[in-house]
């Protein structure tokens, strides 16, 4: 048999094998691999020592635990800004580190970067694949790109102008419930079974409305509870043409968006659980599954039926009876858009951006407009000025509804808004995996394979771009004052090539409800200051308390 001289390894000649070969191939391959790893790993640490760091907890777990997503947490991250305010390095173990920026000038170079160079990190949103598919919140690439030109026009003012309506119609039954009177609905207390998770309260076992629950003088309410119900009841409206009556009465599906969010903030927190296998064995596992099963299905039916209807009566004939209602939903505008090519979206694809627009639009909207919500009940000099306004607008006009055209002429009001956005971004946290290496304008680089934490929070807090950025001052918005601030001082919705395409709508749903709640009620704070709870929007510890008194 031949022999194999392995003299040069400090080894004794052997018989020569195939299974040795292999063997040595294999540790070759490996050792390559993680010498350039190391080395791609130091020259990584070499050049990011540019960046500040604060100091590390431990040795080994490095800044983990520094910033929770607790009151206190949010506070330590305030300080950080403060003390970095151009971002900061941190390390999340002995060989993760990540890039946390918080000021415009530094943001601009990775927040305008094309969705190929610097990608949403998946890490960070991966949880939600199940659910969501591959929309345009998770997808990437030529995808992504393709996704997003169809999309836009689903989100043009001719196809939001209809909404209006039912942005209307929705806030009006969370003030009001229509079809019950005062003694067909029953106390409030009693609705809600005893131990019943959060999100089945607010599927539909929310009972009395707004109107009736402060009927003997003012009520204590969660804003998130109510208002997250309401913003759900819009987008379904707005999405499929469902009205599931969500605010009146128990919804399935609603019940599993909200117990689906839910879970997916509750497994963040729970490290064995980042890991599908195990995650699937555990009760909520199965719940989740269970979940995602049935927000597949409702909106694979609604699909399908649509898909039915379009051939039996031509894309003409269907577009014409959908002008004669005055509305197009988001379902008829997916299933009519074609590409360059001709190609359409596929049934899957529907699904997958119809499923995203439900989750992603009710949660921040709710949010925001808990927010200012609580601002305004802080500030009752800028509410009443609020009011002022929208009753100027609306005077001697029957019924009181905001029209689209209305949205412009409410600029203290939106004033208003945009200061609640910053102090209380719905999403604090934007994260991108760098592809390619990115100069900044100070000529730092942030090496390819980097994730760049885009801190909302810490650029609408930092002192360096905000003077007292702590005080609730709508007057940072008047015209003029906006003229000297970058345009990414201000980013609720993100900025560059993957910012929110629903601003628009959000924006448009927020001004709606904010406007009529201001009308017919008086918003006032509640005894104990809410603690905020950073989650997959801005929440509030144990829900956002504030009492509510009608106008009379």
């Amino acid at each position: 048999m031949s022999q194999l001289s392995l003299s040069w390894l400090g080894l004794w000649p052997v018989a020569a094998s195939p299974w040795l070969l292999l063997l040595l191939v294999g540790a070759s391959w490996l050792l390559a691999h993680v010498l350039a790893w190391t080395y791609a790993f130091y020259d990584n640490c070499r050049r990011l020592r540019c960046f500040p760091q604060p100091p590390r907890r431990n040795w080994f777990w490095g800044h983990q635990g520094m910033v929770n997503p607790t009151e206190e947490g949010m506070r330590v991250l305030t300080q950080l800004v403060a003390t970095y305010p151009q971002g900061f390095k941190v390390w999340m173990g002995p060989i993760s580190p990540l890039l946390s920026l918080c000021h415009p000038d530094i943001i601009r170079s990775v927040i305008n970067a094309s969705a190929a160079i610097a990608p949403k990190d998946k890490f960070f949103y991966s949880f939600l694949e199940p659910w969501l598919g591959d929309g345009l919140l998770l997808s990437a690439g030529d995808k992504w790109s393709r996704h997003r030109r169809m999309l836009t026009p689903a989100f043009h003012f001719n196809i939001l102008k209809p909404y209006m309506k039912i942005f209307n119609e929705s806030v009006n039954i969370m003030h009001v419930w229509p079809h019950l009177g005062p003694l067909d609905v029953p106390p409030y207390d009693c609705l809600l079974p005893e131990g019943a998770p959060w999100f089945t309260m607010q599927a539909g076992f929310q009972g009395a409305k707004w109107q009736l629950l402060a009927s003997e003088g003012s009520a204590c309410l969660d804003m998130f509870e109510h208002i997250s119900l309401m913003t759900l009841d819009s987008l379904q409206k707005c999405v499929f043409s469902f009205d599931s009556h969500c605010q009146e009465k128990p919804s399935e599906y609603i019940a599993a968006i909200l117990e689906l969010s839910a879970l997916v903030s509750k497994r963040h927190h729970e490290i064995l659980l980042h890991i599908d296998f195990l995650y699937y064995l555990t009760p909520d596992g199965q719940r989740f599954r269970r979940a995602c099963r049935l927000v597949h299905d409702f909106t694979d039916a609604v699909i399908q039926e649509r898909r039915r209807t379009l051939p039996s009566q031509g894309v003409d004939d269907f577009l014409q009876a959908k002008a004669k209602s005055k509305t197009l939903d988001f379902i008829d505008v997916l299933l009519l858009s074609k590409d360059e090519d001709g190609k359409k979206l596929s049934d899957e694809d529907i699904r997958a951006e119809a499923d995203t627009f439900m989750f992603e639009g009710h949660d921040t909207t709710a949010s925001g407009l808990s927010w200012v919500l609580y601002h305004l009940a802080k500030h009752p000099e800028y509410q009443e000025r609020c009011r002022q306004e929208v009753q100027e607008l609306l005077k001697d006009r029957e019924p009181k509804e905001i029209e689209w055209d209305d949205l412009a002429h409410l600029p203290f009001l939106t004033m208003c808004m945009k200061e609640s956005l910053r102090l209380h971004p719905p999403v604090p946290v934007i994260s991108r995996h760098v592809t390619q290496d990115i100069v900044l304008p100070d000529g730092r680089v942030i090496p390819k394979g980097i994730i760049c934490l885009i801190s909302v929070f810490g650029t609408h807090h930092n002192p360096a771009v905000w003077p007292d950025p702590e005080v609730y001052d709508p007057f940072r918005f008047d015209p003029e004052n906006i003229k000297e601030r970058s345009p990414l001082a201000f980013i609720p919705f993100s900025a560059g090539p993957r910012n929110c395409i629903g601003q628009t709508f959000a924006m448009a749903e927020m001004k709606v409800v904010l406007a009529l709640t201001l009308l017919r009620f008086r918003v006032l704070p509640d005894h104990t200051e809410p603690r905020r709870k950073p989650e997959l929007v801005l929440r509030a510890e144990g829900g956002l308390w504030l009492r509510v008194e009608p106008l009379s």
